[in-house]
């Protein structure tokens, strides 16, 4: 990047947090030496991952979610703990939300979205194998389903899911774009 088009940030601070999640208020000095204020959501990294069965069948989360309001089909996955790895973080929200178990890839480290500090890890689960029932936490309430991977890219295309990014980084990285 040009050193022209640098914005440096001048000061920081959160707004609110809560349950992993929190507004940022930051001031940048622009390229033009003039400061802008933004507010950023900042948070815990989280993780996601396209998990297959060895029958191609993709499994997918559908939950309430109360942003949008509705229900949303959603790959596994959650945050990362503090000082965890990603990679456990996905394998421990893949059993506990579907009760799966597959080899994990690391796929792709994204941004949520341009105005989020919150990095997303995707990954991508082969040969999942249900070993045990989902252990959902006291605030999940989670139908999980298998799709088919044209059934899946549909709800991709529809606007269906909430972590579309990851599904296309998955679907790409398994060469079934």
């Amino acid at each position: 990047m040009s050193a022209s088009l640098r914005w440096r940030e001048m000061s920081r601070r959160t707004v609110f947090e809560k349950h992993g999640r929190g507004i940022d208020q930051v001031v940048f000095e622009m390229p033009d030496g003039r400061t802008e204020e933004f507010y950023i959501k900042s948070g815990r990294a989280t993780a996601a991952v396209v998990a297959l069965t060895a029958e191609h069948r993709v499994i997918v989360a559908r939950q309430f979610r109360p942003g949008p309001q509705e229900f949303l089909y959603e790959l596994p996955g959650g945050f990362v703990g503090p000082g965890e790895d990603p990679r456990h973080a996905v394998e421990r929200e893949l059993l506990e939300e579907t009760g799966y178990r597959g080899d994990v890839s690391f796929v792709a480290r994204c941004h949520v979205d341009a105005y989020s500090s919150v990095a997303r890890h995707c990954f991508v689960a082969t040969n999942c194998v249900k070993i045990a029932e989902p252990a959902l936490e006291d605030n999940e309430y989670v139908e999980v389903g298998l799709h088919s991977v044209t059934s899946f890219r549909q709800l991709l295309r529809n606007g269906r899911m909430s972590d579309s990014e990851a599904g296309y980084l998955g679907l790409d990285h398994l060469g079934l774009l």
